[in-house]
């Protein structure tokens, strides 16, 4: 029997752009100005002064990030799993679609996602979808990790540091004590001054020297081939056009109902190719994995002022930007996928064809059996039947497959 999703889980993110912007607005605190459109972007932190202040500390947070003694042992640094030749994201050469940790034979939970464009996500909140008549429930958006469980990039960065299957340290002090020894731990003190002296200080000053350097404007360049064509400054070729169009057209693709892009706009930041919402839509078990953990998205957060932990969110994960996403290693929250035409492939034919994706013959396999009644089956391409004809055919899958693409950056 087809699952259907209940309708009160039918009801999308589909922020417009005025709701869009007010919600992004509330969450970070300053304005970019551009064809008189507003978007917002990190507020600097409040300490900062001046443009060299700024400077500083971007430059010490890029020398954090690539150092490899921050893990234990040493030789695991954020750019490890983030690596810059993959749009700062990749698997540290496991090779299994989810990155290996420090300590051999160790692998993280989930696929890394790219770290390019993170200053336009907002924290985690829930907003009743205005274009939805149908419901008045309001819906997750935005946050942190595949589960939005951390609400900002400073506050983030100390889970991979202390994650035993990431960059495996004891504690805090542990950090602490390696920052001191790091051959920028002058630079360190003359950007955070005392922060060495007290473990818990010197950690939240790590975290604040990396988001600024995760949000400088080298981490959103806004160089591909797409920005161009928005700039009316490229020709998408017949393909990547043809593409574009059944990316958006909500009776194919159907893509843009959760990449939102606004290609009508000569604004690139309008079209981050993500609404920040959320969406259970059962990915296949990763055969690479040998131990398989129950991971129940969004519902495992542990948050009491924002709770999620309604069993209706679980199977559901933050909808990534797809900027970028050619240069992926690996793709869905568990690395099952490794060919980006495979990704598209799966969402046009999950519901016509799940033989082809679910091995063991169990539709949405590696969603516990609890909770694959909420993955969605009434969205376009979802709402098909087994036997009946795909979303979209080996041509138009090519097409799209070629427009997206034209998302990947150009190194400046």
């Amino acid at each position: 029997m087809r699952v259907r999703r209940p309708l009160r889980m039918r009801a999308r993110n589909r922020y417009g752009t005025r709701r869009l912007k007010s919600a992004v607005l509330a969450a970070s605190g300053s304005v970019l100005v551009a064809a008189a459109c507003l978007w917002a972007s990190p507020a600097a932190p409040q300490e900062t002064a001046s443009a060299e202040h700024v400077s500083a500390r971007t430059a010490l947070g890029r020398r954090i990030f690539f150092d490899a003694t921050l893990s234990e042992p040493h030789g695991t640094s954020c750019a490890s799993c983030h690596d810059p030749a993959h749009a700062y994201a990749g698997d540290h050469g496991s090779g299994a679609g989810v990155p290996a940790g420090s300590r051999p034979g160790t692998l993280a939970r989930r696929s890394t996602p790219s770290l390019y464009y993170l200053r336009y996500v907002p924290a985690l909140s829930f907003h009743v979808d205005e274009d939805d008549r149908r419901s008045h429930d309001p819906q997750p958006y935005g946050g942190y990790f595949w589960d939005g469980r951390s609400d900002s990039i400073a506050e983030l960065v100390r889970q991979p540091l202390l994650n035993a299957r990431e960059m495996n340290n004891r504690d805090i002090v542990q950090i602490a004590d390696k920052l001191r020894r790091a051959p920028y731990a002058r630079a360190f003190e003359a950007e955070f001054p005392g922060a060495l002296d007290a473990p818990e200080e010197a950690v939240k000053a790590l975290g604040l020297a990396l988001e600024s350097f995760l949000t400088s404007p080298p981490m959103a360049p806004f160089t591909s081939k797409f920005d161009d064509y928005l700039r009316r400054q490229a020709t998408l070729t017949a393909q990547e056009a043809e593409g574009l169009r059944l990316f958006k057209d909500p009776r194919r693709g159907n893509c843009a109902d959760c990449h939102t892009v606004r290609d009508a706009s000569p604004v690139p930041e309008l079209s981050l190719f993500s609404d920040y919402g959320y969406e259970a839509v059962g990915a296949p078990r990763n055969a690479r994995l040998h131990v398989r953990d129950e991971d129940r998205g969004l519902c495992e957060r542990t948050d009491t002022t924002k709770p999620s932990s309604e069993t209706r969110w679980c199977a559901s994960f933050r909808t990534p930007s797809l900027r970028n996403v050619a240069l992926r290693p690996s793709f869905m929250h568990n690395g099952a996928f490794t060919n980006l035409r495979d990704v598209v492939r799966f969402y046009a034919t999950r519901s016509t064809n799940p033989e082809q994706w679910y091995r063991s013959g169990v539709p949405f396999d590696d969603t516990a059996e609890a909770y694959r009644s909420l993955v969605n089956t009434a969205k376009v391409p979802y709402n098909r039947h087994p036997g009946d004809p795909p979303a979209l055919n080996d041509d138009e899958i090519d097409a799209i497959v070629a427009f997206l693409r034209t998302l990947t950056d150009r190194p400046r």
